[in-house]
């Protein structure tokens, strides 16, 4: 394989990894090359999206090389962030947010696993938009990032604590306002009953102390 479809396909593989990047390692395996040469194939591509001047650069992040955009046009991305127009959320985020709702604190990979599809896209939206943010890390190869919800996702359904969340077992989605409803709406438009989401596995100890602690 020659040097160009190498770095097309490194690019690609960034553009999957999402937030939590491959490490120079990880993409030499894919490859089947080796470490040195992947590494020389990153800073090749990485200066080449700088001298294009391309909407996206690639960031090194505690060793891992991720996507990420050109800080140039953060003010378009700004506007886009706050657009009115893009103020309601998709479908895809409201099928994200209840699982991490549910499932906090819950990797990408899980969520992912539950949703059947990817969910990079989604999350990036609920975490720009303050309703998840990063909780800690799993104690799992590669430590991936684990996701929970916050204070704004609170105030975004009216929400006096994780708490005050209806009972999976006992509440239907038709005992809810419109603005809930529509979060626990599956991806295909069937309304689903609280005791179809997948079982609340217990948080871990120092996460769930930090939750309680940020909600008094």
């Amino acid at each position: 394989m020659d040097y160009q479809s190498y770095k097309s396909i490194i690019e690609g593989l960034m553009y999957m990894a999402g937030e939590e990047g491959l490490n120079a390692r990880q993409i030499a395996e894919i490859l089947q090359i080796d470490a040195q040469l992947s590494a020389e194939l990153v800073y090749d591509l990485k200066c080449d999206l700088k001298r294009e001047g391309r909407g996206v650069q690639i960031s090194e992040v505690a060793g891992a090389y991720r996507m990420t955009t050109n800080p140039e046009h953060a003010i378009y991305f700004e506007r886009m962030a706050y657009s009115p127009a893009r103020a309601s959320l998709s479908q895809a985020a409201l099928e994200t947010l209840s699982i991490v709702a549910y499932r906090q604190p819950i990797t990408r990979v899980d969520i992912e696993e539950i949703r059947g599809v990817k969910s990079d896209r989604a999350i990036h939206s609920l975490v720009s938009k303050d309703l998840i943010e990063e909780v800690g890390r799993a104690e799992a190869i590669g430590r991936p990032i684990l996701y929970g919800t916050t204070k704004s996702f609170l105030d975004y359904f009216g929400l006096s604590a994780l708490s005050a969340l209806p009972e999976p077992a006992h509440v239907t989605l038709e005992d809810l306002d419109d603005g809930s409803n529509a979060l626990f709406e599956r991806f295909d438009g069937r309304q689903m009953t609280f005791d179809e989401l997948p079982p609340i596995p217990p948080a871990p100890q120092g996460i769930a102390a930090a939750k309680e602690d940020e909600e008094e």
